[in-house]
């Protein structure tokens, strides 16, 4: 045995600076740590390479759907407002619009979902340019209220792709079903097909989750009560939007009963399938004119 303060004691060192003395050993390696290099851990201290090895090696979190779990803002939701918000300007302050009232604008009637311009001009681009634009100021500012309400934490359940994909396929399913079953010569716009779709969603996700959905039938409920009994409100827009997000929301998280998590390949395919279907009734909207 050597007495501390003996000349034959053996100080160590830290293994990463060589110049600085070790009282400490990381409990994993056994190496000696300096101050600066000591990692608190759960018994004693680990080295900077031990702790960075284990995050490694330790798998990632994620939600029910099988997204990555991220303390993020929401980028996705926020671009959605911006691209609103933009398009909303554009049109009020282009010759004939004006901030409570772009319809008359060049861009707004050409963007406009206007079915005899799909069938006859093949203005396809309608179907989504549309969800963009808003007719009043009371008109936006509902929608991106809405949009606000429920988007942020539906992407972060679902991840920013699953969530655009969600967003762009209800709003696409809103428009469909007003080209192919509502009024031939209605012009509509609005997000409002895309938020039922995310409403959609968000009721079959709830159910997966085992969650009171109450709150939320009853917020959807509302809403499709005051689709029905306000004129001028597009019904078949709103009714597609909330189906197609369903079936988005079925997709990717499966039948509420089941607890097992689908395999991100089998979601996109399911959502590959619910963009043919949308497709199909589109196509049905062309044939049956």
């Amino acid at each position: 045995m050597v007495e501390p303060g003996s000349d034959q004691e053996v100080v160590a060192h830290c293994y990463r600076h060589p110049d600085r003395e070790a009282n400490v050993r990381c409990t994993r390696c056994d190496r000696p740590i300096c101050p600066e290099c000591m990692r608190p851990a759960s018994v004693g201290f680990h080295c900077p390479d031990d702790v960075a090895s284990g995050r490694r090696t330790v798998r990632a979190k994620r939600t029910v759907v099988g997204a990555r779990f991220r303390e993020s803002r929401p980028y996705v939701t926020i671009t959605i407002v911006a691209l609103n918000v933009l398009a909303y300007l554009v049109t009020a302050f282009e010759p004939g619009g004006s901030l409570g009232n772009p319809t008359a604008s060049k861009l707004f009637r050409q963007w406009q979902l206007f079915p005899p311009a799909i069938h006859n001009q093949d203005d396809y681009y309608q179907l989504i340019t549309a969800t963009f634009l808003h007719v009043s100021l009371l008109h936006i500012g509902a929608n991106m209220l809405a949009l606000i309400f429920v988007g942020p934490a539906l992407e972060s359940l679902l991840g920013g792709v699953r969530f655009a994909v969600l967003y762009l396929l209800s709003a696409l399913g809103g428009s469909a079903a007003v080209y192919a079953f509502g009024g031939h010569y209605t012009s509509t716009a609005g997000a409002s097909g895309a938020i039922f779709g995310l409403f959609g969603a968000c009721l079959v996700l709830v159910r997966k989750l085992g969650l009171d959905a109450q709150w939320l039938i009853t917020i959807i409920v509302l809403n499709f009560v005051f689709t029905f009994s306000v004129s001028h409100i597009s019904k078949m827009g709103h009714i597609g939007g909330f189906v197609t997000g369903a079936l988005v929301g079925l997709a990717l998280g499966g039948l509420p009963s089941s607890r097992t998590r689908i395999d991100p390949k089998l979601q996109y395919a399911g959502m590959a399938g619910v963009a043919v279907l949308v497709a199909a009734v589109v196509g049905y909207g062309t044939v049956s004119w």
